[in-house]
């Protein structure tokens, strides 16, 4: 019986991320390449020249965003704009060497890339 119990379960968690996981990828990438990452904070500073030379700094953006996002139960992100922000302001310091005002320094748990 138990093993039942256990297979059901199994069963009922999927090995995919949710549409609105992707989806926050999805527009994340879209704004990233559109120039337009985490509107306000970046406006005036073209990242694409400092990124294009150093790829792995991209890297490390896109690390930001999905170590922030949080998931509810169903696997939808909670705080996708948040994510964004904390994103941008790796950028902004990258770009500019300022920490982006009013924003707290990013946590070493932030920038860790698995």
């Amino acid at each position: 019986m138990l093993s039942a119990v256990w297979a059901a379960i199994a069963s009922s968690v999927s090995s995919h991320i949710s549409h609105g996981a992707s989806g926050a990828i999805r527009r994340f990438a879209g704004w990233v390449t559109r120039g337009s990452a985490g509107h306000p904070i970046l406006e005036g500073i073209n990242y694409w020249d400092a990124v294009r030379e150093s790829p792995s700094q991209l890297e490390t953006c896109f690390a930001i965003f999905a170590n922030v996002l949080e998931l509810d139960d169903h696997g939808d992100p909670v705080n996708e704009k948040q994510a964004e922000r904390r994103a941008a302001t790796w950028l902004y310091r990258y770009c500019t060497g300022d920490l982006t005002p009013g924003e707290p320094d990013l946590e070493p748990w932030e920038c860790v890339l698995y």
